[in-house]
This record gives C-alpha cells, sequence and structure tokens, in this order.
C-alpha cells in the first residue's frame, strides 16, 4: 500500500483515477463489497447541508461503516481545541476524516497531520465533491466528455473551479461567462488549462460563453456566507441569469445543470431548472454514488493501522 492519500481539490486525482471512481461510482453498492465495515466515518460539518450529509452518510452505511456527524461548535475548531489536536484524535477511532469548512487552510492542515484520508466536502476554494457528481452526471448522459464544451456561467467560486478541474481533467472544452470582479484570473486559467487534454476559457458575454454548449451550468449568485451582498450580487449578475433566451444559444439538446440550492428566478428560471433537459435532481442523487466511488479508492490507496 502507498501512503494516505488526501482529497482536498479534484487535481488531487489522476486522469485515470478519476476515471476509475467514475466507473466505480455506476457500480451497485452491492458489489463494492464492505470495504467500512466495522469501521466509522467522521463527517465534521461547520457549515450545514442538504446534500453533502445525506449522501456521505448514505455512502458511508452502503460500504459497511458508521457515519459520524459532527457540529463545528461542538468541537470548536481552533477554539476550544486546535485543529491538529481534533484530527489526531478523531484519526484513531475513524477510517476517513470528511470535512466541510468555511476555510480551505482548515483541510490542508488536516491533511498534514492525518493518518487516514482527508476529504474536503466544501471549502471556500473548492468543492470536490460536487465536481465527482457533476462529471458523473455529465459521462452518464454523453458517454466520454473528451472534445465536448461545458459552460459555466455566473461567479466563478468553489463550485465553478473544481468543475472547471474536473472538466479538463478529462478533456472536455470549458468555456466560463462571468462578470468583471468575479472572473478567474490569468493565472487562474493557466493552471486550469495544465491539468489535462482539456482546454478552458472566459468571456464576460454568457452568450457567448454558452454558444454550442453540451451543457450549460450555474450556482447561485449568494452563497453562504455572502449574504450581506445579495442586493449587489443580484444586480451585478442580472445579465446572467439562465433561461430560455441563453440556453437557446447552446445546443438544441444542450442539458442544464446546477449544484443547488437553486433560486428560480434569480441564477435561473423555472422553466429551465425544471424542464426536460435539465439534470438537477440525478446531479443531486449521484453526490451519494460519487462519495462511494472515491471512498473506495481512497481505501484502496491507504493503508489504516490498526
Amino acid at each position: 500500500m502507498t501512503a494516505t492519500v488526501h482529497f482536498l481539490s479534484v487535481p488531487d486525482l489522476t486522469a485515470d483515477e478519476l476515471e476509475r471512481v467514475i466507473g466505480v461510482a455506476r457500480m451497485s453498492p452491492g458489489s463494492m463489497g464492505r470495504p467500512l465495515e466495522g469501521k466509522g466515518v467522521a463527517l465534521i460539518f461547520e457549515k450545514p447541508s442538504n446534500r453533502t450529509r445525506q449522501s456521505m452518510e448514505m455512502a458511508v452505511v452502503q460500504l459497511g461503516g458508521h457515519p459520524v456527524y459532527t457540529r463545528g461548535d461542538e468541537i470548536g475548531l481552533d477554539t476550544r481545541e486546535p485543529v491538529e489536536d481534533v484530527v489526531r484524535i478523531m484519526a484513531g477511532y475513524h477510517a476517513l476524516i470528511a470535512a466541510r469548512v468555511f476555510d480551505h487552510a482548515v483541510v490542508e492542515r488536516m491533511a498534514a497531520v492525518s493518518p487516514v484520508p482527508i476529504v474536503n466536502l466544501l471549502s471556500d476554494q473548492s468543492h470536490p465533491m460536487q465536481a465527482l457528481a457533476d462529471v458523473l452526471t455529465m459521462t452518464e448522459e454523453l458517454g466520454s466528455l473528451e472534445g465536448r464544451t461545458v459552460s459555466y456561467v455566473g461567479d466563478f467560486n468553489n463550485v465553478a473551479r473544481s468543475l472547471a478541474e474536473g472538466c479538463v481533467v478529462l478533456g472536455a472544452h470549458v468555456r466560463l461567462g462571468c462578470p468583471s470582479g468575479y472572473c478567474a484570473t490569468d493565472a487562474e486559467l493557466a493552471r486550469i488549462d495544465g491539468l489535462g487534454t482539456g482546454t478552458i476559457e472566459q468571456s464576460s458575454d454568457p452568450a457567448e460563453a454558452v454558444a454550442g454548449a453540451d451543457v450549460v451550468h450555474t450556482d447561485t449568485w449568494t452563497s453562504m456566507g455572502q449574504e450581506s451582498e445579495k442586493g449587489e450580487r443580484k444586480e451585478i449578475f442580472g445579465r446572467y441569469q439562465v433561461n430560455g433566451a441563453l440556453m437557446a444559444h447552446a445546443k438544441e439538446e444542450a442539458l442544464f445543470m446546477h449544484c443547488m440550492p437553486a433560486y428560480r428566478g434569480d441564477e435561473v428560471t423555472a422553466d429551465v431548472i425544471d424542464g426536460p433537459r435539465s439534470l438537477v435532481i440525478r446531479q443531486g442523487h449521484n453526490r451519494m454514488h460519487a462519495a462511494r466511488g472515491l471512498m473506495v479508492n481512497l481505501l484502496a490507496h491507504t493503508k489504516i493501522a490498526r
């Protein structure tokens, strides 16, 4: 076995590993065995969630393990005790530790001291678990992403970053449509472009960004912790709404995806998100299958001393 493998962002997986995770995610739970039999998985949530908690708990159960959900205020990371102490103790109880945090540096500190895999369930920098579900959903529908055009319209946030990383690794052409001040830097575009055989470009024109796209993604304009900016963001992002007129610039059969929660009438209209080309419900369900595939991969590459 190799040293402990962590999953803090999509590039922690090679293209082959990402393909393997997707392949395992498509398998029925029973065919994976029970690699977590008799073991626990710590789920630390500084930020609450619907899909992340539900999907992770069920994925752990399907692999034979026991999930232990802990709110951030119960352990007080860096207030009641240091992050490193929390992780060293929990690693003695659990086969994996997964955390949904505000600051990406927290999961990096966890990984630096943990003898068991650390999984980033979300941070301000990355949302890699969502990206796994996204690429799983798109490959189910489209087959290989090689040569496909995947567009993202809105704020270049953690969701957009991880989605772009996964798509470029798998050979897709990514187009971002983001307003000035909420877009990827040139350095970030260059970094993502170098991750795989795919490519990435950016435009401030949403119609240009989705032109000829196979899939159009968006996300809420105001993420958790940005509530004070809601009015300002609504004004800035108004023309980036994914509606019927914008989708008309994509391919006729283009699919729509959104990580949810979604705000109908803001970043997307009801006719698009609830329409026949929307994959948002399957995308949400695939969070569980993708989590299962990832944990099987991490456990296969990590020797846990017990």
